[in-house]
């Protein structure tokens, strides 16, 4: 007995078995949820993906490998997403080598005139220089969604003009990832191109792009021309221009779609564009984009959606652990990428949550771990009609505990918890509570009293599937379904 013990048993105060001396099994916490559901705020329009790059590779899948797919996500019994964002590719010059990832060669609209030369060729008004054959595998999921969701929202987003419009003659970005790409005074031919194509797929495939983000993580070093993906800096000037001429070109066409931007990488970022932009730009948006590769200042940019009246998207993110290797049954990515989506929903308040690329590239190849980026793995570097050993991840479970129950109507709630989000119905009967316990113990959830609660889990031995009780294990993501 130690000698602090030996004083405390003198001292008559009783002594607690540590924690630790419990079998790791049996550990357990309390946790009371205080939802506050008299105070609702967003309503929540849903969840969804963008299509690059995944869809320019699987929607030249086979029919039941791309169907399986799509059911998967859009599906009434996959995730039930109801957001997808389509990417308007710019597209490289046709005599650059190929040099950017599978799927990120994005075809673009336009066609060169033979025996044109240079980059001052293209003119928007003639028909001879679109081609609406281009694109065919990703606009396969603009119909495959259509056809699953009862009311699709589409957006429709540009990560480079065309090559032709760019100062490197790159659609990956400038030389240096610091400057601007788009050609001195082509914001009004961008624009074009960008409205045109919104009225062409819009006219073509039977839907409604509602919004159009001209800029894509735009203020960033990420872009430069020996890059792999498509991409562009824009200086908050630049991206002021671009908005205002993107609008003007919509609104030339009779369009009813919207700007939606800045479309940037995170919310300190975010303000910084928002800053640079004059009033007049700030009055053509109709959506705020952020995404959420990093959580500072998030709560001044939902600030900036509430005193400005416009809403915002949590328009882009995936978040697996960093370093950690692939593994498609292990939990440690899935729990991070919970607890991220717990708390942009909390910080946030966004109007949607949408995923960056719902099927990603195996990656642990040659003697190197790889990630866990993806809610599905699938050989996407190999031919359209070899096998493609697709595989569904734990951490697409763990999106199933969130977009399966957090429906389209419902009105975020805040929750005490740091680790629990919440939704109300829409008739108030219905309040639904995501739960992420990353801890090696239990934690027993006491639950707000009048309702009748049933709960979903997710952990190493369980993929969304219904438990009973309250108590939630560790290292687990569960969803209560309470019902008055």
């Amino acid at each position: 007995m130690s000698r602090l013990l030996r004083a405390a048993v003198a001292l008559g105060i009783a002594a607690a078995v540590p924690v630790a001396a419990q079998p790791p099994e049996r550990q357990e916490v309390a946790i009371t949820l205080r939802p506050a559901v008299d105070r609702p705020s967003t309503v929540f329009e849903g969840w969804g993906t963008a299509l690059a790059w995944f869809a320019d590779v699987t929607g030249g899948w086979p029919e039941a490998e791309r169907t399986r797919l799509a059911d998967l996500f859009y599906g009434s019994d996959g995730l039930g997403w109801t957001i997808a964002r389509y990417n308007i590719g710019g597209g490289n010059a046709a005599d650059t080598p190929p040099y950017l990832r599978p799927g990120g060669a994005v075809p673009g609209f336009w066609r060169q005139p033979p025996g044109t030369t240079g980059r001052d060729w293209w003119r928007a008004d003639d028909p001879a220089m679109w081609d609406w054959s281009q694109d065919a595998r990703q606009r396969w999921w603009l119909d495959a969604i259509r056809d699953r969701v009862k009311t699709p929202i589409f957006e429709a987003f540009s990560n480079s003009p065309p090559w032709f419009m760019t100062v490197s003659g790159r659609v990956s970005g400038a030389e240096k990832g610091t400057d601007d790409n788009l050609r001195p005074g082509y914001e009004a031919p961008f624009a074009a191109y960008l409205a045109r194509s919104v009225d062409e797929l819009q006219r073509r495939h039977r839907i409604t792009f509602r919004t159009l983000s001209p800029v894509n993580e735009p203020n960033t070093d990420y872009w430069f021309a020996a890059n792999k993906q498509e991409g562009s800096h824009w200086s908050p000037a630049r991206q002021a221009a671009i908005i205002d001429a993107s609008d003007a070109a919509l609104k030339a066409r009779g369009l009813s779609t919207v700007i939606a931007a800045p479309d940037e990488t995170n919310s300190h970022i975010f303000l910084a564009d928002w800053a640079g932009y004059p009033a007049a730009t700030r009055a053509r948006i109709g959506q705020l984009n952020v995404h959420s590769y990093g959580n500072i200042h998030q709560t001044g940019v939902r600030d900036i959606a509430r005193a400005s009246g416009i809403r915002l998207w949590m328009s882009e993110n995936d978040a697996p652990l960093a370093g950690d290797p692939e593994a498609v049954d292990a939990m440690i990515s899935p729990l991070a990428f919970a607890e991220h989506v717990v708390l942009d929903l909390k910080r946030l308040e966004p109007a949607a949550w949408v995923f960056w690329q719902a099927v990603e590239d195996w990656s642990a190849r040659d003697g190197k771990p790889g990630s866990n980026w993806g809610l599905v793995k699938a050989d996407l570097a190999v031919a359209p009609d070899a096998p493609h050993r697709i595989a569904i991840t734990r951490k697409y479970w763990a999106m199933a505990q969130f977009s399966r129950y957090i429906r389209p109507g419902y009105r975020l709630v805040p929750v005490d918890d740091l680790d629990t989000a919440g939704a109300v119905s829409p008739d108030g009967r219905t309040l639904v509570l995501v739960h992420v316990n990353p801890a090696p113990v239990a934690r027993r959830l006491a639950l707000p009293q009048g309702w009748r609660a049933r709960m979903v889990l997710t952990d190493a031995t369980h993929d969304a599937v219904p438990v009973p009780g309250t108590t939630v294990p560790a290292r687990a993501i569960a969803t209560l379904i309470l019902e008055r």
